[in-house]
């Protein structure tokens, strides 16, 4: 199986989507136990929701799913929140902390360095020659980490999580009118609740990639999975007339960036 997918585009913005895709080989399955089969910790429906928002902006999707290795994690394992509750390079547990793996079938050493080697640096080769390319073009790119996540999760974060989660590193990940520029309208947008920097910062594909002294800058935006879907449980089923009301500020968002980064370049605020 092809282990991602690109949609090149003429825009500066590009989509990253590392956990959309449920794809699990054969030999990987039949090692999850009945829990880690429910697949649960996928961003269920964000490819479709995001699609045709940007027309010309490039997206670049994995088609694995997390349980075989996730692709926004350090590919040295280190934790991204260090000190809290957060899943690993190959999971060994879900969002609930509980075991995904049958008895004795937990990921070896040996089978994290060969998802390592045909999933992850695939992907993220991928990723990272569509960022040099749309820079080539625009002399600044931004990448725009496409995530949701379940709106409770008591093992990660108490209480209710706001509805856009937007993540920059504190800062360091992009230019500050890019990541103005989203916080104002998820702000504005009657109905729903927004952080900037809260409990999901941006995740390793925004921390790596975000440079803005060399005009790349990265931003994540995680949504709670109660602004889209009908159920956040099996079967996950998405909800149109949400998803079509939330889509609208999605568009705005991404709009907004565009813009802002065509701006960037016109002042010379780029390397």
């Amino acid at each position: 199986m092809a282990v991602f997918e690109v949609h090149r585009g003429t825009s500066p913005v590009i989509l990253g989507l590392p956990h959309t895709g449920t794809d699990v080989p054969a030999q990987i399955w039949e090692r999850l136990n009945s829990n880690g089969r429910l697949l649960a910790d996928t961003d269920w429906h964000i490819h479709e929701l995001y699609e045709g928002l940007l027309p010309e902006a490039t997206t670049v999707r994995a088609t694995f799913h997390r349980y075989v290795i996730d692709a926004n994690r350090d590919p040295e394992g280190v934790s991204l929140y260090p000190g809290q509750n957060t899943t690993g390079l190959v999971p060994e547990t879900d969002f609930d902390g509980a075991s995904i793996w049958k008895d004795g079938e937990a990921p070896t050493e040996a089978d994290i360095a060969m998802r390592l080697r045909d999933f992850h640096a695939p992907y993220h080769a991928a990723l990272a020659a569509e960022i040099e390319r749309v820079k080539a073009i625009h002399g600044v790119a931004v990448l725009y980490d496409c995530h949701s996540i379940r709106s409770h999760i008591p093992f990660l974060f108490e209480g209710k999580l706001p509805d856009f989660n937007i993540g920059t590193d504190i800062g360091k990940t992009c230019a500050a009118e890019i990541e103005k520029a989203t916080e104002e309208i998820a702000a504005s947008a009657e109905g729903y609740t927004s952080i900037l920097n809260g409990r999901f910062k941006g995740g390793w594909t925004t921390r790596h990639y975000g440079r803005p002294a060399t005009g790349v800058h990265a931003i994540q935006m995680e949504l709670a999975q109660s602004t889209h879907l009908a159920t956040e449980a099996p079967p996950f089923s998405l909800d149109s007339a949400k998803a079509e009301r939330l889509r609208a500020h999605l568009k705005a968002i991404l709009k907004r960036i565009e813009t802002t980064a065509f701006a960037l370049k016109l002042t010379g605020s780029e390397a």
